[in-house]
């Protein structure tokens, strides 16, 4: 075998493990859930290069499988921001499909321009099922029932007193009403130390996972799934997430929910 193709051979290896979220050594185990052809074949969507780089610590292949998203969906994508798991999401869900990309009217009083990058991404012809829209918190709405509501490394942020002080269910109970019967509320966010409740939500930007878990199911969803995809033993979870020597790498749960 020449060099030219072996080289080939490994770099194709690379991005495989890449994709299937196997090759970050700062995460935990492989999610143990196949990821199906539709998702990879999003992944590698030529308009999404530059997210690549960040795909082997964020995983989202095993995410999105966990979540079950698929051609056809409807998604509802919790603060956006950059438009990462938008642009993944669109392809997945295909043009019989749609995203609404939704900002929180709280989040502008804070970042006034946190909406503008998703806004021009819906406004690329490549994104055609893409709606982005600016929304109270407390009060989410699209024309019709969502298959998934979708929220990474934002859950902290419902909870924060910029948000209005919003009741501890009340984003739950949304989500819970935007869901058709069997819809997924899909939740991944930064780990906070066990039993501090909401007390880093706004210094730390973490959330403890079983107040998460907590709000939820009090709003009426049945959890019916998590993955250690995401986790770092090494994350101390006193310090800021975007302490430099923990940013990008943080601990973090993703928790799956069902409606009934």
């Amino acid at each position: 075998m020449n060099r030219s193709l072996a080289r080939n051979l490994v770099a194709g290896l690379a991005l495989g493990l890449i994709l299937a979220g196997t090759a970050h050594a700062d995460r935990g185990q492989p999610a143990g859930i196949d990821v199906p052809a539709y998702i990879t074949k999003a992944l590698t969507d030529p308009a999404r290069a530059h997210d690549r780089a960040n795909d082997a610590r964020r995983r989202p292949g095993p995410i999105l499988a966990l979540a079950g998203v698929k051609p056809g969906d409807t998604v509802i994508e919790l603060v956006p921001a950059s438009g990462y798991w938008t642009r993944i999401l669109s392809r997945i869900v295909g043009p019989k499909g749609h995203v609404y990309a939704v900002t929180p009217v709280e989040f502008l009083k804070v970042f006034p321009k946190a909406a503008d990058k998703v806004k021009v991404l819906a406004a690329d012809p490549h994104y055609s099922n893409v709606t982005a829209l600016v929304q109270p918190a407390a009060d989410l709405k699209i024309p019709k029932p969502a298959d998934l509501v979708f929220t990474a490394e934002n859950m902290h942020d419902y909870n924060n007193a910029s948000f209005g002080s919003l009741p501890p269910k009340a984003l739950a109970t949304e989500v819970l009403k935007a869901l058709k019967p069997g819809g997924i509320f899909l939740v991944n966010d930064h780990v906070a130390p066990k039993g501090s409740g909401l007390s880093d939500t706004d210094t730390l930007h973490r959330i403890d996972s079983a107040t998460v878990k907590a709000q939820v199911t009090a709003a009426g969803f049945v959890f019916v799934g998590a993955s250690d995809v995401l986790r770092n033993p090494k994350d101390p979870h006193d310090i800021k997430v975007f302490d430099p020597s923990i940013r990008g790498h943080t601990d973090q749960f993703v928790y799956k929910f069902r409606k009934p």
